[in-house]
């Protein structure tokens, strides 16, 4: 692997950035958050590792995507299969969780759940850059706020408050015929906010079989209703079509990576997104005040794929004899609905006490059908068999989820303040489908599991701007609809779907330390942590199957980021994260968990040369990382290499209109952010990320 920056280089970096504050504290502006309890609160009373990125610091950025914001000012692991400039399948791994990270990550718009009932990614398309104001990320269990999912973290996208007036288009040009247009027109008059964006993305990938393209319209209006109380209904639609290109096979850095297997030639994946988010904040007196969220998304996907992917034979003495492949059409369409009231009380020298319901519904369902072809092959063949002998399959399944939680904050002096909560949250889950085959023999398609999430806090205010905390949390996560179902193969290789069953909901309990400080011109936040998994929620690639582990995983790291103004035209920061992700016991003992790095680290700077010229740029490193081959991760097992990319920009402004120059990936490194190993052949594979690319935006904003 060719990378132009060494990992010694980085280390120095980030020293060089995290030494440059004084101990001298001083007062240091409020920042309001609603992350730590779902209500506006300050950030020093939040007993959580929170970082705020701002509109500011995104548009001193190379960023041209939300995950990209994430990964370069975040400083999360922030992957994708199918490597494209325009992240459309980018997923976000906070806790260490490897392969179910994206499924250990709750993503809000406004306060509001935007993770889907599958596995797969956000729709990032459909959340207009232009529109964010701010992103908190939130590190750690927050299962008491947030219920399902909250294990590894949170990433709250905020779009309202801001500048009551933009109007601004940009358009972005760049490599492999990329390009980018957002929009947004935002107006205030008298109490009243309309507020329309809009993107359309277009790319020709660097890969065969990668082009890409998207658009995505957001309209919103939000009312003032005096005070604090407001009332918003942002409705949203997006399409994204992109195709898919095959793996390499082998270990990253070997074969060709520009090349594409026949057999997935024209694979594409067609994704349409729309639905409402509603928010209202009613005050009802001085000491109390109750929020109403309410949402709905309806979404179907399609996967085609013109040919057979299929490795079979006529003649009996092939290994391969008897098996045919996947399915040449794949549908899922699934909606759901969620309704979460809350009430917060303030008790003055008695603290405050927020209690609320959470509610949502959800269906999918899916369906695949198979070439003629591959039928024919199999009709041929001495077993006949293809799929359960079917042509076609489908599956659907629903989830009621309904759950309350109370959270309670309670001062102990000028400095001292305790907290905590509990939740409880039952889900009803029923499945139908066409498959005969179970993994486990008979299981029943419907169950009822109930999860619990508690966490205690203390958090001590010693100083301005100064604060330490202590907590304990745990936090759960269901399977997704999705993981009700596996792929494997009989004695003959014959491959079919298989029901696994609906499986019970993991639990994690983490004990976390940490604190902000501010010192001089620089903001430093840091943590330590541990947690321990119980009834994992997992995927064998090996077996095909999906399954609650009855082994124990754990996980433990640091955290720290650290953001400076070392002069009035030079703003630094630099951070990352160091954690062990591991089986604790059973067969598999002290084995890392696939695809989670040890090591994330991350260095970024800011120069205004002039009032109208900046220059910027950011290098992240990611620690070398074991394939995604199940719990068979042995120690002595081939490693994915680290890699180390840096991304550098230069904007110039003249009134109205700006010009940026972006450079990414300036070393051209040759990395992957996945690879795995294949349940048919043992043969490893890997997915290439993007070589250096160059972009060129022109701003326009009209006030």
């Amino acid at each position: 692997m060719k990378q132009q920056f060494s990992s010694k280089t980085l280390v120095a970096l980030l020293c060089g950035a995290a030494i440059i504050f004084n101990a001298a504290a001083q007062n240091s502006q409020s920042t309001v958050i609603v992350s730590g309890s779902r209500f506006q609160e300050n950030l020093n009373e939040v007993p959580a590792n929170v970082k705020v990125i701002t509109r500011d610091e995104i548009d001193e950025s190379s960023s041209n995507t939300i995950p990209q914001v994430l990964s370069q000012i975040g400083g999360l692991l922030v992957r994708g299969v199918n490597s494209s400039s325009l992240n459309l399948d980018a997923s976000v791994d906070m806790g260490g969780f490897g392969p179910s990270g994206n499924s250990t990550t709750v993503v809000l718009v406004d306060g509001i759940r935007v993770n889907p009932i599958d596995s797969g990614s956000i729709d990032w398309q459909s959340i207009p850059i232009d529109s964010v104001e701010r992103i908190e990320i939130l590190q750690g269990g927050a299962g008491v706020q947030y219920g399902n999912g909250a294990v590894g973290g949170v990433i709250n996208i905020i779009t309202n408050g801001g500048k009551k007036n933009i109007n601004q288009a940009s358009s972005t040009y760049g490599t492999w015929g990329t390009l980018i247009n957002n929009a947004i027109f935002k107006n205030t008059i008298e109490k009243t906010t309309y507020q329309l964006t809009a993107n359309t993305s277009n790319t020709n990938g660097w890969r065969p079989n990668t082009a890409a393209n998207a658009y995505s319209v957001d309209a919103k209006i939000l009312q003032d209703l005096g005070g604090n109380d407001r009332v918003f209904i942002d409705g949203y639609y997006g399409y994204t079509n992109s195709q898919i290109a095959s793996p390499v096979v082998g270990l990253v850095g070997s074969g060709n990576p520009l090349s594409v297997r026949p057999q997935n030639a024209g694979n594409n994946s067609t994704v349409n997104n729309s639905g409402f988010r509603q928010g209202l904040t009613k005050t009802l007196s001085e000491a109390y005040v109750v929020e109403l969220d309410t949402s709905y998304n309806n979404k179907t996907s399609f996967f085609y794929s013109p040919q057979a992917d299929f490795f079979t034979s006529l003649d009996p003495n092939n290994a391969n004899y008897g098996y045919a492949g996947s399915a040449m059409n794949n549908k899922l369409q699934g909606w759901q609905f969620a309704a979460s009231p809350r009430m917060k009380a303030n008790f003055a020298g008695f603290g405050t006490t927020i209690v609320g319901y959470d509610f949502s519904k959800a269906n999918q369902a899916g369906s695949n059908s198979y070439s003629p072809l591959s039928q024919g092959i199999i009709n041929a063949n001495v077993y006949g068999q293809y799929y359960n002998n079917l042509t076609s399959d489908s599956q659907s399944a629903s989830q009621i989820n309904n759950s309350v939680y109370v959270m309670q904050r309670v001062p102990l002096g000028n400095i001292l303040e305790a907290s905590g909560g509990f939740r409880r949250q039952v889900q009803q889950a029923s499945t139908n489908n066409t498959s005969i085959s179970a993994a486990n023999g008979t299981v029943s398609n419907t169950q009822q599991f109930a999860a619990n999430a508690g966490d205690i806090a203390l958090n001590a205010n010693y100083l301005p701007g100064q604060r330490i905390y202590a907590k304990w949390n745990q936090s759960f996560r269901f399977p997704n609809i999705d993981e009700y179902w596996g792929f494997a193969y009989d004695a003959n290789g014959v491959g079919s779907t298989v029901f696994n069953g609906i499986l019970q909901p993991q639990t994690t309990q983490t004990y976390e330390m940490g604190g902000n400080w501010t010192a001089l011109s620089s903001k430093i936040t840091s943590s330590i942590f541990k947690s321990m998994t119980q009834n994992e929620i997992s995927y064998n690639p090996t077996t095909g199957y999906n399954y609650n582990s009855i082994y124990q995983t754990n996980r433990a790291g640091v955290l720290l980021d650290v953001s400076s103004n070392v002069l009035p035209s030079l703003n630094i920061g630099a951070g990352g994260k160091y954690q062990k992700s591991y089986y604790a016991n059973g067969p598999y003992a002290g084995n890392s968990i696939p695809i989670v790095p040890d090591t994330i680290l991350n260095a970024r700077a800011n120069y205004l040369i002039s009032s109208k010229w900046t220059l910027g740029g950011v290098v992240n490193y990611v620690s070398n990382q074991y394939y995604d081959a199940g719990p068979n991760s042995y120690s002595d097992a081939p490693t994915m290499p680290s890699y180390v990319i840096g991304d550098v920009f230069t904007s110039y402004k003249l009134q109205a209109i700006e010009a940026r120059l972006t450079v990414k990936n300036i070393g051209n490194a040759q990395y992957s952010s996945y690879g795995g190993v294949s349940s048919f052949s043992g043969t490893h594979f890997y997915y290439p990320s993007e070589p250096r690319s160059v972009y060129l935006t022109l701003k326009y904003t009209l006030n």
